[in-house]
């Protein structure tokens, strides 16, 4: 059952990203994790796909120009277990501090906007991907599955995370909040991106649903947030047009109470920085008096939630053997067929 007497201080990150650079993002993950251990914090959150950083080239031009792109980014993708993997899981383990954060996982040749919690003792407690990429992420990325729809013990409670546009699907959240949720990673990118002209990519929407997932929930949410740099502006905007699309700017990192209250003060859209709070689960079971969607505030006698169980499957299977049919001699019996006529994909 989850504990409600734990008491920790907590950090979100608000920073640009080693654009396209594996290892100068491990660097930086492990210097504002350490930093954010230095100032007290158990556990730092990082933003979406903040390794090797958001894929911004998406929404910026053709296609045959974003191609360019591409194959660097892949090689600058994590693949889980690897050696930049490792250094992380070393770096919580040796920093005692959970990490959560963005990636683009790298599973073969196949890319995933994924997210990661490594505890404090190093242990790899979770990591998913996003279960519909959105928009143009749809021509990079692949899609996650029902095993990504989770939360995690770890030595800072029940933790799970979600990117993005991810809080805008209302049946993916009860899944998260029916697993009683304590601590909520919502990873955004930067809300800078056709500023002015597309209300629903800008920070007054975005955090309100990091808001709203916090008071329907009944939890805590970090929601950390990149930014767009002269150095973002240099990796993507080749025109003076593409810098107005991609105007500088864009971090709005926030920290929510069960009770939708902010707990830090906001730092300028344009400044890396880390927000603190300092957390009591007990403040969850007061949110929950008044109102716990997934218990005595819910009807599950009128509505239901239904999640297919199957996690990730193989790509590759072998049908079970054809039986033989009763007092058939098995010679006689018709052949099931070679060994690669019963695989399936």
């Amino acid at each position: 059952m989850p504990d409600y007497t734990h008491k920790f201080r907590a950090a979100a990150i608000q920073a640009e990203s080693v654009w396209n650079d594996v290892e100068g993002g491990v660097d930086k993950l492990i210097a504002l994790a350490e930093e954010a251990k230095q100032s007290g914090a158990d556990i730092a959150a990082f933003p979406e796909t903040w390794i090797p950083g958001y894929p911004w080239f998406l929404w910026l031009d053709s296609v045959a120009w974003q191609s360019t792109f591409l194959v660097r980014y892949a090689e600058n993708s994590i693949e889980v277990g690897g050696p930049q993997w490792q250094r992380i899981e070393q770096a919580a383990r040796d920093l005692a501090i959970t990490i959560g954060f963005g990636f683009s996982e790298r599973d073969g040749a196949s890319l995933f906007m994924s997210q990661a919690v490594i505890d404090a003792t190093g242990r790899t407690a979770l990591t998913r991907r996003k279960l519909k990429p959105t928009h143009v992420e749809r021509t990079q990325f692949g899609e996650g599955d029902a095993s990504d729809i989770t939360v995690v013990e770890t030595s800072v409670g029940r933790v799970g995370a979600l990117n993005c546009w991810e809080h805008l699907q209302p049946l993916t959240k009860y899944a998260m909040y029916a697993q009683h949720e304590q601590l909520h990673i919502g990873g955004w990118p930067s809300f800078s991106l056709f500023e002015g002209a597309a209300f629903a990519l800008g920070p007054e929407v975005n955090t309100a649903a990091s808001r709203l997932y916090a008071v329907e929930g009944g939890c805590f949410v970090l929601a950390p947030c990149g930014l767009i740099g002269e150095a973002a502006q240099e990796e993507f905007a080749d025109t003076d047009l593409k810098k107005q699309l991609l105007a500088l700017g864009g971090g709005h990192a926030r920290i929510f109470g069960p009770d939708g209250r902010e707990m830090a003060d906001p730092l300028p859209p344009t400044q890396e920085g880390i927000l603190y709070a300092d957390i009591d689960y007990a403040a969850i079971i007061a949110a929950k008096n008044a109102a716990d969607p997934v218990g005595h505030y819910s009807r599950p006698d009128v509505f239901t939630l239904g999640i297919r169980a199957e996690g990730r499957l193989p790509k590759v299977t072998t049908a079970a053997p054809v039986p033989t049919p009763a007092g058939a001699d098995a010679e006689e019996a018709e052949p099931a067929g070679d060994a690669e006529a019963t695989k399936g994909c």
